[in-house]
């Protein structure tokens, strides 16, 4: 599904047109994996608790396993989605300083400088790839038939790490708001998504505006847990013109870890529906590697 320009004409009489309508197939996909999996069980793809560790220590659990890497990659050659928000995507970058004893089965064992970058492989031919300030593993995914990126716009917050979790792409006819918010739930990090949600939310200035990403907070079972959670869920029913697109609330399926919904796209003027691979259908990897489902939402301006 892409952009179409879609003119209503009439069946009879003088032609007339309706005005232009957006639509598009959005995914928001936290690529990365975790420690905390049970890896050494079936189904048996090769990784093991072992590699999990050497992920976490040598790739910072970014997408960089090449099995899971094909996984996805066939997953995008099948859902043509228009725009990806992605997080955790490992950037090859980082290769050279990587061992060779420790690269075996991960993408930095044949990857050479000038190769594509993990989100240009998995998305192959006709988009654009365009990071965050500062983070080159959370990336936004364009094709060309939906524009490009006219400009980026990152939100650095003190004390809540380097560069922007909190990112403001400005596109023809569309703003995308790319949010990967602070995990934790010590207070300082509740603090921190407080402050990345007032920024994503000030980034919402134009006439269409849509948000996605991995909150690392569910604004709809944990608004008695996490003040973050509490300020979604007020900021966006109160004070801002985004409704949520995603199912949120304590009656919504689960999407991560069979517990939470974390992984959320909102707008204040497209309307649609949203599934979460793996969860209402097949997963993306057999494997035991992603902790995450990607978010798919097929979205237009009504």
């Amino acid at each position: 599904m892409g952009l179409w320009l879609v003119t209503v004409l009439a069946c009879t009489g003088p032609s007339t047109s309706a005005e232009p309508t957006l639509q598009l197939r959005a995914v928001t996909y936290n690529t990365g994996t975790t420690e905390g999996l049970p890896h050494d069980t079936e189904p048996d793809d090769g990784y093991t608790s072992d590699h999990a560790v050497i992920s976490d220590t040598y790739f910072g659990d970014g997408l960089a396993w090449l099995p899971a890497v094909g996984a996805v990659e066939r997953f995008f050659a099948e859902t043509q989605p228009d725009l990806v928000a992605f997080q955790e995507i490992f950037d090859p970058a980082a290769c050279p300083d990587i061992p060779d004893d420790v690269a075996t089965g991960f993408l930095c064992e044949t990857w050479q400088p000038g190769d594509p970058t993990v989100a240009e492989q998995v998305m192959g031919a006709g988009y654009e790839v365009v990071c965050h300030t500062g983070k080159s593993d959370k990336c936004l995914a364009v094709h060309s038939r939906l524009g490009t990126v006219l400009d980026v716009q990152g939100a650095d917050v003190d004390g809540c790490g380097t560069g922007a979790r909190v990112a403001r792409f400005t596109l023809q006819d569309l703003v995308v708001i790319s949010v990967h918010g602070s995990s934790g739930l010590a207070p300082e990090d509740q603090d921190c998504r407080i402050a990345q949600i007032d920024a994503a939310l000030a980034f919402a200035d134009g006439d269409v505006n849509l948000l996605l990403g991995d909150l690392n907070t569910d604004p709809g079972r944990w608004t008695d847990l996490d003040d973050s959670a509490a300020h979604w869920a007020s900021l966006i029913h109160e004070t801002s013109a985004l409704t949520w697109l995603t199912d949120i609330g304590p009656d919504a399926v689960p999407t991560y870890q069979g517990i939470v919904n974390i992984d959320h796209v909102a707008s204040d003027a497209l309307e649609g529906s949203c599934f979460t691979q793996g969860v209402d259908s097949a997963p993306v990897y057999e494997g035991v590697y992603f902790d995450h489902k990607p978010v798919v939402c097929d979205l237009e301006l009504p």
